[in-house]
């Protein structure tokens, strides 16, 4: 049994190549998934920047290749991870590490909502769900030991971030020209923190921003008429010439230009009390901040290294366990077919009532209990050793005959004696 990811992002691959990697709703991808006889565990993880599949089971890298080639996923944009290394990569994205942005919040959610979502569709079982369990606390530690998610690094994020720094939002009357894809990222930064006012050379469009983002939209030809009004105003549209002029600009306006190329004159910058900032500021603010990240990232991974040991001794306790179970189980399958036999033979020469069932079941329990007792030691020995675990799946395969599961820790002998009980009176 060997737990594997196979793992497509924007590492190696483009926006295009992820989505076109995602086939189907979670719970259609995980069913196929263990439709395969090789295959005991499935999870998924599905985002902008990446598409991954756990599995737990045999052969799960050969599994992966051709689910791979299934979905029209070339080699080249694919990494597949094996046992600690699988276990390694799901903390570091948990963590942020493996963001675009490092260390950014969103990704944590994304791992939360599809660990719930994978185990209503019946994906995760015991293994998997110890890892993403594992993988969420450590995200959401490694965010409260450190500084990996301080600081903005996107181009809308830093701009809302410096003009709060640098002239505060609180209070104050923000107009944004450009309701497309940044202008949109910035309205949403800004939203509920100011007076927000949206205009947008197509009306509709800057309408539906500011409902999405309870501001006010105006029309393109009264920017003039809102800059007045306005303290700070945000251009981010695609025209390719200035849409705010000198003659434009008032004292003690503060404009962001986050626009390429620029919407906003450089001539602004002589009207006496106007403050401009381009992306040069942001550019310059984001390094800081990702230079600040980049110094926590050391710790983080310290904080996954100790995590994971910790993670592995947990595996193994686990594995352990399941070899155990797999061990009382089939003694507990040969002890009914022993205790049966038994009682058959004794009744058809001593006659004997059914009482005698008891004493054969208390029996074959002590005897079981008493014969199992040092492999069971051992075995948990064993998951607390460093010693190579790859015994553990061997004992369990030993152990398990194609039965229906596991004996439940709750059975009781009682009823145990019963169904034996049964099954002697029907045959």
């Amino acid at each position: 049994m060997e737990i594997t990811s196979l793992v497509i992002s924007h590492k190696k691959a483009d926006i295009r190549d992820i989505e076109k990697a995602w086939h189907g709703d979670c719970c259609e991808i995980i069913s196929r998934v263990l439709s395969n006889p090789n295959i005991d565990e499935c999870a998924l993880l599905f985002t902008c920047n990446r598409v991954e599949v756990y599995v737990v089971g045999k052969d799960t890298v050969n599994f992966l290749y051709e689910f791979a080639k299934e979905m029209g996923v070339p080699k080249r944009i694919l990494d597949i991870y094996v046992g600690r290394d699988c276990l390694n990569h799901i903390l570091r994205v948990a963590s942020g590490l493996e963001s675009m942005i490092v260390g950014e919040d969103q990704i944590l959610g994304q791992v939360k909502y599809f660990y719930n979502i994978c185990k209503k569709c019946g994906g995760i079982g015991e293994i998997l769900d110890l890892v993403f369990r594992k993988a969420i606390h450590v995200g959401t530690k490694v965010r409260r030991l450190t500084r990996i998610n301080k600081g903005s690094v996107s181009i809308a994020s830093t701009g809302v971030e410096l003009l709060d720094r640098e002239v505060g939002l609180n209070g104050k009357k923000v107009l944004l020209i450009g309701a497309g894809e940044m202008g949109s990222a910035v309205a949403r930064h800004l939203s509920g923190k100011v007076d927000l006012y949206i205009a947008n050379r197509t009306f509709e469009r800057g309408l539906n921003l500011a409902k999405e983002v309870g501001a006010k939209a105006v029309r393109f030809d009264e920017i003039e008429k809102y800059i007045d009004l306005c303290d700070i105003i945000i251009t981010a549209t695609s025209a390719t010439h200035p849409i705010i002029t000198r003659d434009m600009a008032k004292p003690g306006k503060v404009f962001l230009d986050i626009a390429l190329p620029r919407n906003v004159d450089e001539d602004v910058c002589k009207v006496e009390g106007v403050r401009l900032y381009t992306i040069d500021d942001l550019r310059r603010l984001s390094e800081e901040n990702l230079r600040k990240r980049l110094k926590e990232i050391e710790k983080a991974e310290k904080i996954i290294d100790e995590e994971l040991k910790l993670l592995e001794e947990s595996l193994k306790a686990l594995r352990a366990k399941r070899a155990i179970r797999a061990m009382y189980k089939r003694a507990e399958a040969v002890k009914r077919e022993e205790i049966i036999e038994a009682f058959n033979k004794l009744k058809a020469k001593y006659n004997i009532d059914d009482s005698a069932i008891q004493i054969l079941e208390s029996f074959a329990n002590s005897l079981i209990k008493k014969f199992l007792s040092y492999p069971t030691l051992k075995l948990k020995e064993l998951a607390k050793s460093n010693s190579n675990l790859n015994i553990l799946p061997i004992i369990e395969s030993m152990f398990v005959d194609g039965g229906d599961g596991f004996v439940s820790d709750s059975e009781n002998e009682e009823v145990k004696a019963r169904e034996i009980k049964k099954t002697c009176e029907r045959g």
